[in-house]
């Protein structure tokens, strides 16, 4: 039986943001946005998405006088991701047995 994929990651832009985040500290929205392509208020929705899940922190606050919104994985969220990378492998080993 195949291991049960997480349905929050197995979003295309919720993925993604993961893949980034799990390899920095932190990254700013506009960097996120700008890696990913989406737009802003659909990468807004995903990031508000990830962080109810308690995936992600997203901290809002300012460089200079202009907002800043900065996102960093969660020990949840790596365990999560790593659980879905695994099961992912499961899918892509597995020999067909029938």
């Amino acid at each position: 039986m195949f291991k049960k994929l997480d349905p929050l990651l197995h979003s295309e832009l919720r993925l993604a943001v993961m893949s980034i985040l799990v390899g920095v500290d932190d990254a700013d929205f506009v960097y996120i946005k700008n890696k990913t392509g989406a737009t802003a208020g659909n990468l807004s929705v995903q990031l508000d998405k990830l962080s109810e899940a308690n995936y992600i922190t997203v901290k809002k606050g300012y460089k200079g006088k202009k907002p800043c919104t900065t996102c960093a994985v969660t020990d949840v969220g790596i365990k999560a991701f790593e659980e879905y990378v695994e099961a992912l492998r499961d899918y892509i080993a597995r020999p067909d047995k029938e």
